[in-house]
C-alpha cells in the first residue's frame, strides 16, 4: 500500500532503532476531566516531554544520524519556525557536526532561546516559505552543508513516525488518531505507520482555520499555498511538501480545522484539566474534539501532542482569556 510512497512502515522501524538512545520514549496519559467533558476516552502522547519540547528531536535525529560521514563533515542547514531548528541544533551536537539555522524573525522567543542553547546562532528571515527557503540556499551556497528540511524529507518523515507506533503500541484498540499538520511531516509519517499497522484505524489531521492550506490542498488536489502566517498555532503555518502530501492526500481520513478561540480553549484545558503544558500547535487535536466532538463520543481517541513550547506571554494571556470566561 504504501510503496508508491517516500517511505514504509520499516523505514519507521528502522528509524526507531536509529533514534532510539537519543529520544524519549515519551509517557501516552488520559485525563479524566477531558474524557468526561468530551465523553470520548483521549489518550494524549505527550511529545511536549520529549527532548527540545517537541517531536521533532525524533526526525532530525533519524536525518542527522543518516547522513554518510562526508556529508556530515560539511555539516547541516535547515529553516524553521522554532522546534525544528532547535531539534536540528542538537542532533547535530550529538554528531558533533556544524549546524546553521535559519529562523523567521518573528519566530517565538522561547523557540530562538532553545537554538541558542545548543551554541547556534540562528540567521534571521522573513516570515514567509519563500523567504526561508531562499535564505537557505544562500547558507547552503555558501558553507556547502546538508540541507535537512523541517518535513520534506524521507528521513525527517520515518523519525516523525516512530511517535505513532509507540502509541499504537502503548494504547489497545484504538478507533482514531488525531494529529495536527503544518508542513504534514508528523502526520505523513503517523499515516504510513497507523494504516499499515491497522489498515481500519481513522487517522484525522487538525489544522487552524487560519493556516488551512492542507484542507485547501486536499479540496483542489495541488497544493495550496498559506493565505496568512497569523495563527497562535505557529508551528502550523507551513504549507504542504511535495513528500508529504501525496501521503495524506491518499491516507488521510479527514482534516478538521478549528478557529482560533478553539485553540486558545483547548491550550488552556490541556494546562487546566489535563496538566500538560503544551503549546498552541500541540493543543490543536484537542481543539477539533472541543469544536467537532460529536463523531469522536463513545470512541478511543489517541492524540500526538506535538510540542510544549510555548511563550510564557502568550500563555499568560490564553490563561487571562480563559479566567474570564
Amino acid at each position: 500500500m504504501t510503496a508508491r510512497f517516500c517511505i514504509t512502515l520499516d523505514d519507521v522501524r528502522s528509524a526507531a532503532i536509529r533514534i532510539q538512545d537519543s529520544i524519549i520514549r515519551t509517557p501516552v496519559v488520559s485525563s479524566p476531566l477531558i474524557n468526561d467533558l468530551l465523553h470520548t476516552e483521549v489518550f494524549f502522547k505527550c511529545e511536549n516531554l520529549q527532548h527540545i519540547g517537541a517531536f521533532k528531536a525524533r526526525g532530525a535525529c533519524n536525518a542527522v544520524f543518516s547522513l554518510t560521514a562526508e556529508e556530515a563533515a560539511a555539516g547541516v542547514v535547515t529553516h524553521s519556525s522554532g522546534n525544528h531548528a532547535a531539534a536540528l541544533a542538537r542532533a547535530a551536537s550529538l554528531r558533533n557536526i556544524a549546524a546553521h539555522i535559519v529562523m523567521p524573525h518573528d519566530s517565538a522567543a522561547v523557540k530562538i532561546s532553545a537554538v541558542r542553547g545548543f551554541g547556534v546562532e540562528p540567521t534571521f528571515c522573513e516570515p514567509t516559505a519563500e523567504s526561508r527557503q531562499a535564505t537557505a540556499e544562500q547558507v547552503m551556497a555558501d558553507t556547502g552543508a546538508t540541507f535537512v528540511h523541517p518535513y520534506n524529507d524521507a528521513g525527517v518523515i520515518a523519525g516523525q513516525g516512530t511517535a505513532a507506533v509507540e502509541l499504537f503500541e502503548d494504547v489497545a484498540r484504538l478507533d482514531a488518531v488525531i494529529v495536527p499538520v503544518g508542513g504534514g511531516g508528523l502526520l505523513s509519517g503517523s499515516l504510513v505507520a497507523l494504516k499499515a499497522l491497522k489498515p481500519g484505524i481513522k487517522v484525522f489531521a487538525a489544522e487552524p482555520k487560519w493556516a488551512d492550506d492542507a484542507f485547501r490542498s486536499l479540496v483542489s488536489g495541488r497544493i495550496e499555498s498559506p493565505t496568512r502566517y497569523d495563527t497562535i498555532a505557529d508551528g502550523l503555518r507551513t504549507p504542504l511538501g511535495s513528500l508529504t502530501f501525496p501521503i495524506i492526500q491518499n491516507l488521510v481520513d479527514e482534516i478538521l480545522t478549528v478557529d482560533e478561540d478553539s485553540i486558545r480553549r483547548a491550550t488552556a484545558a490541556m494546562l487546566q484539566m489535563g496538566k500538560l503544558l503544551v503549546e498552541p500547535s500541540g493543543a490543536v487535536p484537542l481543539a477539533v474534539l472541543m469544536q467537532h466532538g460529536e463523531p469522536f463520543r463513545g470512541q478511543r481517541v489517541g492524540v500526538i501532542v506535538s510540542g510544549g513550547n510555548v511563550d510564557p506571554q502568550t500563555l499568560q494571556e490564553i490563561l487571562r482569556e480563559a479566567a474570564l470566561r
